[in-house]
């Protein structure tokens, strides 16, 4: 199984960008996943996450900006950014627990200021 992010870019600060992830198998489901970041010299974080009972945690930074979400009958994560700013600029992975984890390929997204 394989999961890929998408919907990074370019984008202004005070700009929205919506980041979707994907398994390569439809029958994946997405329990327990999370998005992490991880910006140029930085070690990757924990951006947000959402556990298989809907109860959902946001790094400090990103709160009241970042919603992290499920596709219906838990096809797909998402993660909706609001209010960007330049210190998001980052690549993006979804993790996911489906019996094991898997990490996603990144989606990078830059901010400019």
């Amino acid at each position: 199984v394989q999961l890929q992010a998408s919907g990074g870019g370019l984008v202004q600060a005070g700009g929205s960008l919506r980041l979707s992830c994907a398994a390569s198998r439809r029958t994946f489901a997405f329990n327990d996943f999370g998005w992490y970041r991880q910006a140029p010299g930085q070690e990757r974080e924990l951006v947000a996450s959402l556990s298989s009972g809907g109860d959902s945690n946001y790094a400090d930074s990103v709160k009241g900006r970042f919603t992290i979400s499920r596709g219906n009958a838990r096809r797909g994560g998402y993660l909706q950014m609001n209010s960007l700013k330049p210190e998001d600029t980052a690549i993006y992975y979804c993790r996911a627990r489906w019996g094991q984890w898997y990490w996603g390929q990144g989606t990078l997204v830059t901010v400019s200021s």
